[in-house]
C-alpha cells in the first residue's frame, strides 16, 4: 500500500458538517470520505495516474 502523508485542511463549518453526514451515510470515516472524493475527482478529470513503482 502507498505511504500516506498528512496535511492540514481548512474548511468552513457547514462544509465539514455536510461531509461528516455524507461519510456517515456511506459508512466511511470523514478522512476516508474526503480521500474517496478527491480520488474520484482526479479520475473523472483524467488526472489520476497509477503510482509508479521504483
Amino acid at each position: 500500500m502507498a505511504e500516506k502523508k498528512s496535511f492540514l485542511l481548512r474548511v468552513d463549518a457547514h462544509t465539514l458538517d455536510l461531509l461528516k453526514r455524507w461519510a456517515d451515510d456511506d459508512l466511511r470515516s470523514l478522512n476516508g470520505q474526503i480521500e474517496f472524493l478527491l480520488k474520484r475527482g482526479l479520475k473523472e478529470s483524467g488526472r489520476w495516474k497509477e503510482a509508479v513503482k521504483d
